[in-house]
């Protein structure tokens, strides 16, 4: 059990939650502010918070709260939510789902859930609300500005395919935490789905077999999941230098590694 953050806190979620009777941090991490599922006098809820300061973190929840009805019902619904002015809270209060992650790993029978969770999520329409958030992570990273095209597309991107943000439950299977939507090629977030299966423990043609499921995915010329798959690599190569004290990083450069010399990209 944790505490809210301070008595400011309890008091702007008050008029959604009644009186807080327990909180529990959740299952797995969230790179929040503040993040429990609440138990209340009106219900239980999941909190997500940020400091509403410019940056990267504020437009994350910004932009969860914006796509949140446009992705139902992959995801569980925000319920309220409070935005108070400058250098005060962002709050989320969404509806608690009973959820485990899906198991990434060989053999895992959860692995054709989450290919349908992909195909579900690539067959919703593109919002007004996303189109001004361009996927260009990767620009950086590609050989050259003629490569920039293959990764453009009209496709609404989740962009953060881990196991942990996939999971399941009795009354269903979500794809949760769209911190980061954005639209591009269709074919990113099932090619994000091989590298974390390469990090799971699948070699790459495993992998690429479970990504073949995708529409999404089979679609894409060989060419764009190339130059995707370059790019992915340097990028990861990047990030696990920056914090070489953060092992899953390195491991998702592994992965990005092996499957790039599986497609035979040279030059990474």
């Amino acid at each position: 059990m944790t505490e809210l953050p301070d008595e400011h806190f309890r008091e702007l979620i008050r008029p959604h939650t009644g009186e807080v009777v327990r909180v529990d941090p959740p299952k797995h991490g969230f790179t929040t502010d503040f993040a429990a599922i609440i138990d209340t006098e009106k219900g239980p809820f999941f909190v997500k918070a940020m400091f509403n300061q410019p940056g990267g973190r504020k437009e994350s929840i910004l932009r969860e709260r914006a796509i949140n009805p446009y992705v139902q019902p992959l995801s569980p619904s925000v319920l309220w939510s409070v935005d108070e002015d400058d250098a005060g809270w962002i709050i989320l209060g969404f509806e608690v789902i009973e959820e485990r992650r899906l198991d990434f790993e060989p053999g895992s029978p959860d692995l054709p859930l989450a290919v349908d969770l992909l195909n579900r999520a690539a067959s919703l329409p593109l919002p007004d609300v996303a189109r001004d958030w361009p996927e260009d992570r990767w620009d950086a990273y590609v050989s050259s500005e003629d490569e920039l095209p293959l990764l453009r597309g009209d496709a609404l991107l989740h962009t953060d395919i881990n196991p942990s943000n996939l999971v399941t439950g009795p009354a269903g299977a979500w794809l949760i935490d769209w911190s980061w939507p954005t639209y591009g090629a269709g074919f990113i977030d099932p090619a994000i789905f091989v590298v974390q299966l390469i990090s799971a423990g699948h070699n790459p043609e495993s992998a690429e077999s479970w990504a073949s499921g995708c529409t999404a995915w089979s679609n894409a010329a060989p060419a764009a999941i190339d130059a995707f798959a370059a790019a992915d690599l340097r990028m990861h190569r990047v990030l696990a230098e920056q914090r070489p004290d953060q092992a899953w990083l390195k491991a998702l450069e592994d992965a990005a590694q092996a499957w790039a010399d599986h497609r035979g990209i040279v030059g990474a």
